[in-house]
């Protein structure tokens, strides 16, 4: 990747719903380029898919927990590649300090929530877990 690829990525970030034309007038590259760097990217599996991003607020209903995760020996590429399938996990984080990863979790209800935590525990290579279920953001982006 080359600063431009990191550009790239970085305005998708803020709205990955942006033309390919505003993409490449803020590049100041031609839309063929943009166009061709996105499948690269894509086809390299860096740029994994387009999201939406909403406040805090405007899921009341949502239940959202965090798990800390330790991951044993050198399963870390399973274990995440794991996780990323799970329809539970919102995001997943390489951190460093007693967990391996961290995960952040949506469920509907504390029912969906216990199932999404069963299916995580029975993931090979996950060695230990804690969950904390998210109160309150103060202080959003």
């Amino acid at each position: 990747m080359d600063s431009t690829d990191l550009a790239l990525i970085a305005l998708l970030r803020k709205d990955a719903r942006a033309s390919v034309a505003t993409l490449a007038r803020k590049l100041g590259v031609a839309r063929g380029t943009v166009t061709q760097r996105m499948h690269r990217l894509e086809d390299a599996g860096l740029i994994v898919g387009y999201t939406v991003r909403l406040r805090p607020d405007v899921e009341p209903h949502t239940i959202r927990a965090w798990m800390g995760i330790a991951v044993e020996g050198n399963e870390a590429r399973a274990v995440i590649a794991s996780l990323l399938g799970e329809p539970g996990v919102a995001t997943l984080h390489d951190t460093n300090g007693r967990w391996d990863l961290l995960a952040e979790l949506r469920a509907a209800d504390l029912q969906e929530l216990s199932q999404v935590l069963e299916r995580i525990r029975l993931i090979r290579g996950i060695s230990q877990s804690e969950t904390s279920i998210h109160l309150q953001t103060y202080r959003t982006a």
